[in-house]
């Protein structure tokens, strides 16, 4: 039965918050036996012998310093210290992968020492990239926290919207107003979502306020532009759902459910109109085959750009 619904349910597997770029290279199996596993070094053992290796180790922020939370092992790439999380499992090449919390190297469990680390060394320049697109990446995420108080801005529908406290008015249902003021001065928010809470509010009020309004802008926006793609692929989608995976924008059943990301509220239309024509192409081609991709070419001409956005522009952090 797993088997069963893993066939008939595919997922949109685009990187939210960090993608983890997985990069894999052959490893020689060697004729003697060699050891099973790395030392495990500790950090007397990783004592360093620069000041760049002791700012890595002592926590420092040195932009030429790359450590994994879980590194087990280390090695000076150019001008740069990476230290890594490194596995041995039942596989048959060293493979790479960089996400947010930094490199990890996987091994089968006969490759030699000697070999991983050539390995590493000749993917230096690949692995250096991506460890520094991730440390910008999660630069500007940390920069676009959002703090939950009056005049606090967080983006919607590609926009900048101010939050106003605004006890004045009763919102009823509604919660909150969004107003747009077109006499803004050039490069300040023209938007504004007037929030029905007393000034003295506490963060996490103003939150699920802000939280409840965009959830519920999310379900009409959706339901509007799942009604006019539907047509123009000859398909019929029975559901709507909204969810908040820290790693999927969206999925598509079989049997016409679709569930989308809230959080794509924060972008663009036409970002929100990929994804809605991604999973729609979904249910008349079950896979991510050339002709899936080319279903979703005859409603957004421009998909492979505004995928690209999802994982450059990224999403505000939430306190």
């Amino acid at each position: 039965m797993a088997l069963l619904q893993r066939l008939f349910q595919y997922t949109l597997d685009l990187f939210d918050p960090e993608p983890v770029v997985p990069v894999s290279v052959k490893a020689k199996k060697p004729r003697v036996a060699v050891p099973r596993g790395p030392r495990k070094i500790t950090p007397k053992a990783l004592a360093p012998s620069t000041s760049l290796e002791s700012d890595l180790w002592q926590g420092g922020s040195d932009e030429s310093a790359f450590r994994h939370p879980r590194a087990s092992r280390e090695l000076r790439l150019g001008e740069a210290l990476v230290a890594y999380e490194f596995k041995r499992g039942k596989r048959r090449t060293i493979g790479f992968s960089v996400g947010p919390d930094g490199l990890v190297v996987s091994a089968p469990t006969w490759s030699p020492l000697h070999e991983v680390e050539a390995a590493v060394r000749d993917k230096a320049g690949w692995i250096l990239k991506k460890l520094q697109e991730s440390r910008q990446r999660q630069a500007r995420l940390e920069s676009a926290r959002i703090e939950w108080k009056d005049g606090a801005t967080l983006p919607f529908l590609g926009d900048s919207v101010t939050l106003v406290l605004d006890p004045s008015h009763a919102f009823g249902a509604v919660g909150a107003e969004l107003k747009s003021d077109a006499a803004a001065l050039p490069g300040m928010p023209r938007l504004s979502l007037h929030i029905g809470l007393a000034r003295q509010a506490t963060q996490e009020q103003i939150r699920d306020a802000v939280q409840a309004w965009l959830m519920r802008q999310a379900k009409r926006i959706f339901t509007e532009r799942l009604n006019h793609f539907a047509p123009q692929l000859g398909v019929q989608w029975q559901r709507l759902s909204l969810s908040n995976a820290g790693t999927r924008w969206g999925s598509a059943k079989s049997d016409g459910s679709i569930r989308l990301n809230w959080r794509l509220i924060h972008f663009k239309l036409s970002v929100i109109d990929y994804v809605v024509a991604h999973e729609l192409s979904h249910l008349r081609v079950m896979d991510h085959s050339p002709r899936f991709w080319d279903t979703v070419r005859t409603l957004v001409p421009d998909y492979a750009q505004l995928r690209g956005q999802l994982k450059d522009d990224g999403l505000p952090r939430w306190q």
